[in-house]
């Protein structure tokens, strides 16, 4: 008897799996604009496609009357911005001090205990002591995702650096390496394709923390427009921003997935299909 954990999909039939979901998602949600709106023209919770698609046309071509600029292409700019910063210096400081603490005895006893302390702390509740101290420009928005971001990625990365078996670094200081030539001819290699997955499992996160912040303090972005305009029920507005917000997170994703897939084959050579 052929069980079910073993009957895999040709790759036409995975691609027909993944587009079911979204198709029944979709058919839901025209079903239920429809009916909402056959018994309130006036609604504004769920509003037609077609609307959506005026909207998000308009806000994507048509410039600001009172900024000049195309509301979606400045929001998306100033918020891929910050986003783009806080997620390169958590990666920097999450390599950095993750194979420090990993290899290195002296740091990881020293800070382990701090990171995993500082890994507790929700970055939301530190959100006020962050614009108290950096102000309310971008700066507190980059240091917020960092915060958010980076223990975790300091945390794994330390352990994977010590799941490493001790033969290889042991190896590599027998033929000569000090220990900068161990980190980068034996760890790094090691740790850059897990690196890469983490900043995959971050992108939300990261996200979640920008728009907080774009939200209470800001006069552009993508979070920034979402809470601007929910104050009108405007989900003709707030819908299409979400729905752009993911397809960004999945396209980094995706990037991602395929660079580390491209760099590191070895990586994925015993992955199941």
């Amino acid at each position: 008897m052929r069980r079910v954990m073993n009957i895999r999909p040709a790759a036409g039939g995975r691609l027909l799996l993944a587009l079911i979901p979204f198709v029944l998602l979709a058919a839901v949600y025209v079903l239920g604009s429809a009916e909402r709106r056959a018994d309130n023209p006036n609604d504004k919770l769920l509003p037609p496609v077609s609307e959506m698609a005026a909207t998000a046309s308009r806000m994507a071509t048509e410039a600001d009357r009172r900024t000049g600029e195309i509301t979606l292409v400045a929001d998306t700019v100033s918020s891929l911005r910050r986003l783009a910063l806080g997620l390169g210096f958590a990666t920097l400081i999450g390599l950095v001090l993750g194979v420090a603490l990993g290899v290195i005895p002296i740091v990881g006893a020293s800070g382990g205990a701090l990171v995993a302390a500082i890994s507790m702390v929700p970055p939301m509740a530190i959100l006020p002591i962050l614009f108290i101290i950096f102000g309310l420009g971008e700066l507190s928005k980059v240091i917020l995702i960092v915060i958010g971001v980076a223990p975790p990625i300091v945390r794994d990365i330390a352990m994977t650096v010590q799941a490493i078996p001790t033969e290889q670094l042991v190896k590599a200081q027998t033929l000569g390496a000090s220990t900068w030539q161990t980190v980068l001819r034996v760890v790094l290699p090691q740790v850059a394709p897990r690196l890469i997955e983490l900043v995959r499992l971050q992108i939300g996160p990261a996200f979640l923390f920008l728009i907080a912040a774009e939200a209470i303090a800001s006069d552009s972005g993508l979070g920034y427009r979402i809470f601007l305009v929910r104050r009108y029920l405007a989900m003709d507005v707030i819908l299409p921003y979400v729905a752009w917000i993911t397809l960004i997170a999945f396209l980094m994703d995706f990037a991602l997935s395929k660079l580390s897939r491209t760099a590191f084959r070895w990586a994925y050579a015993g992955e199941r299909r």
